[in-house]
């Protein structure tokens, strides 16, 4: 009997347009296409076939990377842009400071500390003083 598996999270599922692309990539793609092949041909005369190849390919990669690329469902250019908006516009230090508790606790320990110290220290020289003989 023939089935077809069901994804449990339909989330993730993509709407398929033509030549099982989505549309985001058909523009993608196309628009590399647009600026990618006149670059060689133009090219190509010039400063050869080798060298117009590699500068197409490298027109073209930016476009295939937005297209393809895809992490915890946002798309690369979300993701570039929250990158620029934190690195280049936010502010690097926070304004809050956080209230060290431990610290707190400790400066609170040696204020009362040197009362206690000499009684301390008293019976500790007396057990090690006991050790000793």
């Amino acid at each position: 009997m023939a089935f077809v598996n069901v994804p449990k999270d339909l989330t993730k599922v993509k709407t398929k347009v033509a030549l099982n692309l989505t549309k985001r990539q058909l523009i993608c793609f196309g628009s590399a296409a647009v600026v990618g092949v006149p670059t060689y041909l133009f090219t190509r005369g010039a400063i050869g076939n080798s060298v117009a190849v590699i500068i197409m390919i490298v027109l073209m990669l930016p476009m295939f990377f937005l297209a393809m690329y895809e992490k915890d469902g946002q798309p690369a250019e979300k993701i570039l842009r929250n990158y620029v908006r934190v690195r280049f516009f936010y502010p690097g230090k926070r304004p809050y400071r956080t209230e060290n508790l431990y610290k707190l606790i400790e400066s609170e320990g040696k204020a009362v500390a040197p009362h206690n110290k000499k009684a301390t220290t008293a019976s500790v020289n007396k057990r090690t003083a006991g050790k000793e003989k």
